[in-house]
């Protein structure tokens, strides 16, 4: 029997700073839920919106898998190993901290909003030499099958690489549509998160922004209501 727990959308942590409206899958600054600190590796899952002109200064990481992935607008990334990148919808970027990095991240088009999904993954490996990669992954690559945006370093799969035997997968499923994933391995689980529309995982319904976490299970099917854009972050549970 599978192991389930439903994350609703509207039980996030919630932070509005005026130029960012933030909510949090996971405890995360001033807000703090015991039973939500993270689903296994899976530390962070911050669903931001950042208003135009606006962004976040130079900050400093260490030891962290930090990706993110951009679902509308346009976010400028610099970072202290010299990059100066544009992140845009159907992007993703991943940056291993490992030994320190220093970034800034800046919505610089005055008219528009940019709303990004920042996920946190807690490296299987510390200290390594601080890198980045960044991808383009087209919408229609992802219709009703899953997309690798994420996978381990020493893997074949597609996506770009973290220091984690982990994966993040995108799919657009169509009304109707079932997708079966198998995880890597019974140590994993997955935390299924939905981007926009309605599914259906074992017996839980997931609307809009709505998550389950599954683990204890070899595989798990979605099925759509509706047309629904899904992300799933398979990690080690421990």
């Amino acid at each position: 029997m599978a192991k389930t727990i439903f994350h609703a959308a509207g039980k996030r942590g919630h932070a509005n700073h005026g130029w960012l409206d933030a909510h949090h899958s996971f405890s995360f600054a001033n807000w703090y839920d015991p039973a939500k600190v993270h689903f296994g590796m899976l530390r962070v899952l911050n669903d931001d919106i950042v208003e135009g002109g606006k962004g976040f200064g130079k900050h400093p990481h260490d030891n962290m898998e930090i990706i993110t992935i951009i679902l509308d607008g346009a976010l400028e990334h610099k970072d202290s190993m010299g990059h100066t990148e544009s992140i845009m919808p159907n992007e993703v970027q991943v940056m291993s901290a490992g030994t320190g990095v220093v970034h800034s991240e800046y919505n610089h088009n005055p008219d528009k909003k940019v709303n990004l999904l920042q996920t946190w993954i807690f490296p299987k490996v510390k200290n390594v030499k601080p890198r980045y990669d960044q991808k383009v992954f087209p919408q229609e690559e992802r219709i009703n099958k899953l997309q690798a945006l994420v996978s381990p370093i020493d893997n074949e799969d597609e996506g770009l690489k973290i220091h984690q035997d982990a994966w993040i997968y995108r799919t657009t499923l169509e009304r109707g549509k079932i997708i079966t994933h198998t995880l890597h391995s019974q140590n994993h689980g997955a935390y299924i998160f939905v981007i926009d529309g309605k599914v259906t995982v074992g017996e839980q319904v997931l609307n809009k922004r709505d998550a389950l976490g599954i683990s204890e299970t070899d595989s798990f099917d979605i099925i759509a209501s509706e047309q629904s854009d899904v992300v799933i972050f398979e990690v080690p549970m421990s």
